[in-house]
């Protein structure tokens, strides 16, 4: 078991784990750790080992090097033991679509000592499935179903739940549902949700942090912060009547300041800061139009680190 000193143990560690099927190696050294009680993005291009590193976590295809520690239990050396905080849905869930979802569930229960229907109608409550659980799979909604999917993952109260492409062939209602109850669960239960996904967009909603891989290699991680902070500094445009005397007058009082358009003047600065260049701007005569916050989304990051290659 491994030993974590001066900080909480990550409920996921990744140690140089490698995947070679045939002359290909399919994960290449990968090392990353997931801290408990977030919601954890795992992203790349179609082909970048996602899916089999998911695979490898849940032992469904052997480790060829390298190591994976779930609640700090080796998937190699203690598989049960490690496997049983993880509630794992991979590719569709599958259910018997003749039985009602709370047959299916019950079934489930069954092979799992020590659930029992309290926690079953509890966790029904949880995902909202209570006016139709007791209605046939086979009319459930896509949404319906993959619900009832993390219904049956979470049946025996994991600390980590493992889900690969989740939002595929939803539409834009059952993304959004997926999204905030995953988001809900993890604030709420203190569950660590581990999910790829192919878009970036929901991503950077439904993150609290992406790792980014490319050709079985990690390539960056990234925080994504839900609401600004004060305190954060970042890139503010100022629509200007003319962007020269308006750069000269924010680098003569010590701004950091670029012109990048006709009539735009970027600023680095603090929150406070905005307003004081803004104060300075219209003290030097220049008129001011404008004033916000340029971002990059996740796909522009995506598409910067991995080279533009747009496929995920």
């Amino acid at each position: 078991m491994e030993e974590e000193t001066g900080m909480e143990q990550p409920i996921v560690q990744l140690k140089n784990l490698t995947k070679v099927i045939g002359k290909r190696k399919i994960i290449d050294n990968l090392s990353l750790d997931v801290t408990r009680g977030q919601v954890f993005g795992f992203l790349g291009p179609n082909g970048s080992g996602k899916t089999t590193t998911i695979r490898m976590m849940v032992g469904l295809i052997s480790i060829t090097s390298g190591e994976i520690f779930i609640n700090g239990l080796s998937v190699k050396q203690n598989f049960e033991q490690a496997i049983r905080h993880v509630g794992a849905i991979v590719e569709n869930p599958e259910m018997y679509k003749y039985l009602t979802g709370w047959q299916n569930l019950i079934h489930f229960a069954r092979m799992i000592p020590g659930v029992t229907e309290h926690r079953v109608k509890e966790i029904v409550q949880m995902v909202g499935l209570e006016g139709r659980i007791h209605d046939k799979v086979k009319t459930y909604s896509l949404g319906m179903r993959q619900r009832l999917g993390v219904a049956q993952a979470m049946l025996h109260k994991p600390g980590l739940l493992i889900l690969d492409e989740p939002t595929n062939g939803l539409d834009p209602a059952g993304i959004r549902e997926l999204r905030d109850y995953l988001r809900r669960l993890a604030k709420e239960e203190n569950i660590t949700v581990f999910v790829s996904s192919h878009l970036l967009s929901e991503m950077e909603l439904m993150c609290d942090q992406v790792a980014i891989i490319q050709n079985g290699r990690l390539i960056d991680i990234r925080n994504l912060e839900h609401g600004s902070k004060g305190d954060q500094a970042m890139r503010v445009l100022f629509e200007v009547n003319a962007e020269q005397p308006a750069h000269a007058a924010l680098t003569a009082r010590g701004k950091q300041a670029e012109m990048v358009a006709p009539g735009v003047v970027a600023v680095f600065a603090q929150r406070e800061e905005i307003a004081e260049a803004n104060e300075i701007l219209v003290s030097s005569g220049v008129k001011v139009y404008g004033i916000r916050q340029q971002v990059k989304t996740l796909e522009d990051q995506f598409l910067e680190i991995t080279g533009g290659e747009q496929r995920v």
